[in-house]
C-alpha cells in the first residue's frame, strides 16, 4: 500500500514540530513555575483562535462538534479538579505554582497517543481514511481530546490569572495600609 506523498512530506514536516510542543507541554504542565502576567492571556488567546479554526472546519459535522464540546466541558471540570490540587507559593521572591503532575504526564501521554494513532491510521491502514487535515479535524475522537485539551488549559490559565491577580492586590492592599 502506497502512502499519499503529501501525507509523507506533512509528518515529516509537522513531526519535529509536534516534539517541540509536546516537550514545551510536559515542562509547562510538571513542577515549579513561576506565574507570567502574560502567560494566561495568550493561552487563552491561542486557544480561541485554535477553536475557532477547528469548529469552522468542523462545521456541519454534528457528532465531531458534539465531541469538541463534550471535551471542552470535561476539559473545563479537570482544570477545576486540577486547580484544587495545584500548590500555591506566593514568596517576596515572586509568585509560583506547582500543578499536578500525575496529570499533566496523563494529558500530555493522551495527547502523544492520538498524534501517534494518526500517524498510524495514515501510514499502515486501508485507503479509507481520509488523509487530508479536513478529514483528521472532522473526527470526534481527535476533537474529544483537542477539547479536552483546551478546556482545562483555558480553564487553569483563568484560575491561575484570578489567583494572581487577587495575591498581588492583596500586597497592595497591605503596603497602602502600612
Amino acid at each position: 500500500m502506497a502512502v499519499h506523498a503529501s501525507s509523507t512530506t506533512t509528518l515529516i514536516v509537522l513531526l519535529p514540530l509536534l516534539a517541540w510542543r509536546l516537550h514545551a507541554r510536559y515542562r509547562r504542565l510538571v513542577g515549579r513555575q513561576r506565574t507570567n502576567k502574560y502567560r494566561p492571556w495568550i493561552t487563552l488567546g491561542i486557544y480561541a483562535l485554535l477553536l475557532g479554526a477547528v469548529g469552522w472546519a468542523s462545521w456541519g459535522h454534528g457528532p465531531a462538534l458534539a465531541a469538541l464540546a463534550g471535551g471542552l466541558a470535561c476539559g473545563g471540570l479537570l482544570s477545576r479538579w486540577a486547580w484544587a490540587r495545584t500548590q500555591l507559593e506566593p514568596t517576596p521572591q515572586g509568585l509560583y505554582y506547582t500543578p499536578h503532575t500525575h496529570l499533566g504526564i496523563a494529558l500530555s501521554l493522551l495527547f502523544l497517543a492520538r498524534i501517534a494513532w494518526r500517524v498510524a491510521e495514515l501510514v499502515w491502514l486501508p485507503s479509507g481514511t481520509d488523509p487530508s487535515l479536513h478529514g483528521f479535524v472532522a473526527s470526534p475522537l481527535t476533537l474529544a481530546v483537542f477539547g479536552l485539551m483546551a478546556g482545562h488549559s483555558t480553564g487553569y490559565a483563568m484560575a491561575l490569572y484570578l489567583w494572581r491577580r487577587r495575591v498581588l492586590a492583596a500586597r497592595r492592599a497591605r503596603g497602602n495600609a502600612a
